[in-house]
This record gives C-alpha cells, sequence and structure tokens, in this order.
C-alpha cells in the first residue's frame, strides 16, 4: 500500500505525490516565542516529527521548515512585562522550545527561520501584493483585500460571509472591509519597528509564513501542517497571499491535527487549565509523553488525565521491558544461527502491518498495535532455553525500525545511565549474594530503587533498567 494522506483542502484521503521524485518539502507553522509551550502545542512538535522521520523511513529526502515568531505583540508586552527587550525575550523562549523539543525526543528541524531574519523578503512580498491591487495602505498599516481574493474560504469550507463571523480583530475604520486582514503594522511610540515603504513598522502575523515558505522551500510544498485551529484564520490567509503572488497552489497537502482536552475540558487561558512541557517533562519522560500523542488518530482530539497517563507509562514499560530484556538477551548468546523462516514471515507478516498502518494517512494508533504484536513475539522468543543470536537480532531490528519513526524507547546503554556510585553498589550486590549475605543484598537493591533503577535477576544474569 502506498502512502495516502487525509488532505484537508478537499477532505479525503489522497495518494501522496511529490512534487519532485524522492524529496518532500515539508512546512509547519512554529511557537510564537514569547512564553513556554503547552501540552497543546505539543501535539503538533511531536506529530509532525513523527510524519517527517516516517518520510525519511520510507525513503524520502525531507527538507523541514518551521518558524519562529520572534516579533509580535504578545513578544512585545512581554518584554515590556519584564523590562526587557523584544530580542531577549524571543532568545529566551526559542532556547526553552529547543530544551522541551529535545525533551519530547523531537529532531530539529531542518530550518528554523526567524521573522526578524526575513524582514526585506516580507516587505517584498507585501509589495508585490501592493502592485497587484491585492492589497493597501492605511494609516501607516498596510491590508489585504479578500474580497479580491475569489478563493478565500476554501480551506475551511466557508465563504467570507460565514467567515466575518469568525474574525476576532475588532471593525477598523481603516480598513475597506471587516474580514481584510493586517500584512504591516505601524509601530507605536516606543514600539520595535523596521522601515518600510509604508513607514516605520513590524509584519502582520499571516505573512511571515508566506515570505518564509517562498524563500525557503519555493512557490509549491508538499504539505503544509498545523494545528485545528490554524485552518481559519492562519492558513486561510496564507493562501490567500501566497496564491495571489505566486498564481500557485500554496500547498498540495494540507494537514491539520486535533485539539487537546484537560479532563474533558476545552484547554483554554480563561479556564487556566493549560500544562506547560516543562511541568510535564518533569513528570513523564518523553517516551510516555510520546505515546499519548501518538495513541490516538492525529485528527481526533486527545483527553489528557492521570488516568490516561498513567496507562501510557505502562504501555511504554511493556515495550521497554521487552526491548532490554531482548538486548540483555542477546549479549548471552552463545549460538550465531540465524532467524527461522517461521520467525522470518512472523516478523515480516508485523512490519507489514506497522506500514500498512502508517500508510493509512498516519494511523499512529494502529502502528503501536503492531509494535505490541512484537513484543508478544519477542516474549515468545525469549521464554525459549535456547534462542539464536540471528533471531534477537531480526527482532532487535525491527524494535529500531519501529522506534526510528514512533520514538517510544529512549536510546541509552547501560553505561551512559549508570554512574560510578551505582556501578559501585551493583558490584557490591553481587558480592554480597555470593558470600550469602542476603540482608546486604536487599539493602543495596532498596538503595538503587530509591534512584529509580530496578535490578532483575534472569536465568542469564543480573540486568537492571530504569523505572
Amino acid at each position: 500500500m502506498a502512502l495516502h494522506i487525509y488532505n484537508t483542502m478537499n477532505r479525503t484521503k489522497e495518494l501522496f505525490e511529490p512534487l519532485e521524485a524522492g524529496k518532500v518539502r515539508m512546512y509547519t507553522c512554529g511557537p510564537t516565542v514569547y512564553d513556554y509551550i503547552h501540552v497543546g502545542n505539543a501535539r503538533p512538535v511531536i506529530f509532525f516529527d513523527v510524519v517527517r522521520r516516517y518520510l525519511e523511513t520510507i525513503g524520502y529526502e525531507v527538507n523541514y521548515v518551521t518558524n519562529f515568531t520572534d516579533v509580535d505583540d504578545k513578544l512585545i508586552r512581554k518584554a515590556e512585562q519584564l523590562g526587557t527587550t523584544v530580542p531577549e525575550v524571543a532568545e529566551r523562549y526559542i532556547q526553552a522550545f529547543n530544551e522541551d523539543i529535545e525533551g519530547l525526543g523531537v529532531r530539529p528541524a531542518t530550518m528554523n527561520p526567524r521573522v526578524t531574519e526575513n524582514i526585506a523578503e516580507i516587505v517584498e512580498f507585501i509589495q508585490k501584493l501592493v502592485d497587484q491591487d491585492f492589497a493597501y495602505a492605511s494609516q501607516g498599516d498596510v491590508y489585504f483585500r479578500t474580497q479580491k481574493f475569489k478563493d478565500y474560504g476554501k480551506l475551511s469550507h466557508q465563504n467570507i460571509e460565514e467567515l466575518q463571523f469568525g474574525i476576532r480583530i475588532e471593525v477598523d475604520e481603516r480598513k475597506e472591509n471587516a474580514e481584510d486582514f493586517v500584512l504591516w503594522k505601524g509601530a507605536k511610540p516606543g514600539e520595535i519597528y523596521w522601515s518600510s515603504p509604508w513607514g516605520n513598522g513590524r509584519p502582520g502575523w499571516h505573512i511571515e509564513c508566506s515570505a518564509m515558505v517562498k524563500r525557503y522551500l519555493g512557490d509549491t510544498l508538499d504539505i503544509h501542517g498545523g494545528g485545528q485551529d490554524l485552518q481559519f484564520p492562519h492558513h486561510e490567509c496564507e493562501i490567500a497571499q501566497s496564491e495571489s503572488v505566486t498564481g500557485k497552489s500554496l500547498a498540495n497537502y494540507w494537514m491539520h491535527n486535533g485539539y487537546i482536552n484537560i479532563d474533558n475540558e476545552k484547554m483554554s487561558k480563561s479556564l487556566g487549565n493549560g500544562i506547560s512541557v516543562i511541568e510535564l517533562r518533569k513528570k513523564y519522560k518523553a517516551p510516555v509523553l510520546r505515546y499519548f500523542m501518538l495513541s490516538g488518530h492525529y485528527r481526533n482530539p486527545l483527553n489528557f488525565t492521570e488516568e490516561v497517563m498513567a496507562q501510557a507509562e505502562n504501555s511504554v514499560s511493556r515495550i521497554e521491558n521487552a526491548y532490554a530484556n531482548l538486548q540483555h538477551r542477546l549479549q548471552s548468546a552463545v549460538d550465531p544461527g540465524e532467524a527461522s523462516d517461521e520467525l522470518t514471515e512472523r516478523l515480516s507478516h508485523i512490519r507489514e502491518q506497522f506500514h500498512a498502518k502508517m500508510d493509512d494517512d498516519f494511523n499512529t494508533a494502529d502502528a503501536i498495535t503492531a509494535w505490541f504484536d512484537l513484543v508478544s513475539e519477542t516474549n515468545l522468543v525469549l521464554q525459549r532455553a535456547i534462542v539464536k543470536a540471528g533471531e534477537l537480532q531480526a527482532i532487535a531490528a525491527l524494535f529500531d525500525h519501529f522506534n526510528d519513526v514512533l520514538g517510544l524507547v529512549e536510546n541509552k546503554s547501560e553505561e551512559e545511565l549508570l554512574d560510578e556510585e551505582i556501578e559501585n553498589l551493583i558490584a557490591e550486590r553481587v558480592d554480597a549474594r555470593k558470600s550469602k549475605n542476603w540482608a546486604r543484598a536487599d539493602e543495596i537493591r532498596d538503595l538503587l530503587a530509591e534512584q529509580n533503577i530496578v535490578l532483575e535477576d534472569t536465568p542469564q544474569g543480573m540486568r537492571w533498567r530504569r523505572k
């Protein structure tokens, strides 16, 4: 089965065919860096990381760009609150974002362009819109004429009259029509600004992505992604701007992930129920957070609860324990024989099931089910007294293949995890057991447990794992 993607634009699954054979141009809207990201922000970050990983796994070269909005009204207000500058605010939260995504096991994008590094390109883009009469200057601002772009509303499947009810900007006498949106905002006294043909100011929110897509990826993307909340107005406005200038489709495939609820309530500032990723990382390790995000289909809403997270922890432990037992058994395997035809066939079937689910619009939930089939197969093999190294290696290779896509097992060796103190305690425990000093052996086990090190005595010798 070839890869099919649900295209928000057409509301149907479509065969994925890239613009250029073997290569994918992919763009997602990044954070406005005025604060720490929350659990809702983490969902697209993790999901589109998996999209990128899977595309690379099946042979594509992916140019993945996600931007930083590093100048905006929110950054200006934050800088005023903190008594600092907008660039300093941006730098602080870009660093925090990078620490968060690393803590979520997310691979860095190919590029993270910033608005402030693309002002010249943004001004040039706006000028083209003005020259083509798609935009107009008014009292230091520049606005886009939505009524001139006949397809405005095609992504969200609404007409302009319906969309007017969703516009959050108050009626402004500077606009020709209420639904027109800002491209360039004139600077107020004391605000950060850049010069332009329309006076000192800064870009509006929507224009930055159009300019950066064109600069770094070209006129048309293969995939444009983001949260469901970005369909309107942000992505709708991007389409209008870009296609007015280029005359080409901005993206061939539009992908949007669903919302995250907190204890069955919509996450919102008014309810104060948002949870920062920094808080989550203190409580849950990356594979658990990734498992939660990937345990449902990306287009469906997810509900965050303590119970759901406990289930995610248990599920990740099943995968990690099977993998750890596999690696431990592999170290002591003496028979170098190859995997049997029967095992090879079962592993091939599991692999095919995994890919069939991922090819079906990145169905990570069912792909995880295939991974648990592998866990069950692993446990059956490990129950045997004699196992060939080739069998263990074949299973481990499939584990690694799945993990390259979903990232549910942290790739850390025992040497990396154990510090000198713990190594000494483990050696001492081995000696205590040899001398039948059971009390000291148990005491050391308890000490290690306090450091989240669990010791397990197996027929193949002692092994350890982290909780």
